[in-house]
């Protein structure tokens, strides 16, 4: 294998987080094995030497991209330099499409082998791409069970490893809990305009439904690089609520009878953990109506496109109001018929469980990226 480190890119929290996960199962299997690259806390913790941080790229949206272009372009060029310099074995890229397709196209100019890790979700916009990917990057490794058939639509055959969640979550641990009555979860997301957005629908829902049910209690498990400040700051001082660190996330979700929760990554990971979850999200009117012009899916939520039916509410966009939330809550928490809809719901999230497959995933992607480094 030649010699030099390994470049892992991660662009935002859940790909920091995913990498990590890869960078750990690379290394155990390696020891001998050096990383640099891009990537936030959960990244330079497992080892990586970040040249670059995700906070960087901490935005959403189409027209909210446009206002940090001048931003982006100037770290593109700066990583380009910096794997000039490095010439590292191979690049690793982690999800973010948008930001990484360039960087693919970075390393390849300077001939270096390029490893995809968590394929894009190029089936919900934007197919085509899929052409970019089987030109530059030598294995493209999946994490959901039906992208295999789509990527085989454009005559690829992928590397499917299950998800790594199912080992992060670790269900089994945590599947004793008893949600506390009453008890809800916020999770606001990772980006500051998704939080600047939510955290305010998800407080006057809070202050809607006590007055309806007094008894219900409200705590927000922060991202992990969102500070405490930042989420009280978007809450009433009169309005109770706990705030909760990133860590031991999915056992503080298990207590919870229910969740509010950004759409993205976490919201498998509420399935995971067995917990019905309102989907939410907001962007701009602008970005909103071109995502509905392009959107190719059904869902946003990955547990309803795992699942092929809606299993968590999706509030996006107008919809995704107090007013919607405290609805959609009083249906679950204060039911008007005999029968017993959060039930109905956890049910429905063990065979989400099942879909997604065993344990070491992680370990699964690595064996894929090792094995081929040495063909190189």
């Amino acid at each position: 294998m030649p010699a030099g480190p390994l470049w892992v890119n991660a662009g935002e929290a859940s790909g920091d987080l995913h990498g990590a996960m890869l960078l750990e199962a690379l290394r155990r299997k390696d020891p001998s094995l050096t990383f640099v690259g891009m990537g936030g806390g959960e990244l330079r913790r497992a080892g990586l030497e970040s040249l670059f941080s995700i906070e960087s790229l901490s935005v959403m949206g189409i027209t909210e991209v446009l206002g940090k272009l001048p931003k982006i372009f100037s770290l593109l060029g700066e990583i380009k330099k910096a794997l000039a310099e490095r010439l590292p074995r191979a690049v690793i890229v982690v999800d973010a499409p948008d930001f990484h397709f360039r960087v693919i196209t970075a390393a390849r100019a300077l001939n270096i082998p390029v490893y995809y890790h968590i394929s894009p979700k190029l089936w919900a916009w934007r197919p085509g791409r899929a052409e970019f990917i089987r030109a530059n990057v030598r294995r493209l490794i999946s994490i959901l069970p039906f992208e295999r058939e789509f990527y085989r639509g454009f005559g690829m055959e992928i590397d499917y490893v299950g998800n790594p969640l199912v080992d992060l979550v670790d269900y089994p641990a945590i599947a004793g809990i008893t949600p506390m009555p009453g008890r809800i979860g916020l999770l606001p997301g990772s980006r500051k305009k998704e939080i600047a957005d939510l955290m305010p629908e998800f407080a006057e829902a809070a202050r809607l439904l006590r007055q309806r049910l007094p008894q219900l209690s409200f705590a927000c498990l922060r991202a992990p690089n969102i500070s405490e400040d930042r989420l009280r700051a978007l809450w009433p001082n009169n309005l109770p609520i706990e705030f909760l660190p990133p860590e031991n996330r999915w056992a503080a979700m298990r207590r919870c009878q229910m969740l509010f929760a950004a759409s993205g990554t976490v919201t498998l990971e509420a399935a995971l953990a067995g917990v019905p979850t309102l989907v939410c999200y907001k962007l701009s009117a602008l970005s909103g109506l071109i995502g509905r012009a392009l959107i190719r899916v059904p869902y946003v939520g990955l547990p309803n496109l795992i699942a092929g039916h809606e299993v968590f509410p999706e509030l996006l966009q107008a919809d995704c109001n107090a007013r919607a939330l405290t609805a959609r809550t009083l249906a679950w928490l204060d039911p008007q018929g005999p029968d017993n809809p959060l039930d109905q719901t956890r049910a429905k999230l063990d065979e989400i469980r099942a879909a997604l497959g065993p344990p070491g995933a992680v370990d699964r992607a690595a064996e894929v990226i090792l094995e081929d480094l040495q063909k190189l």
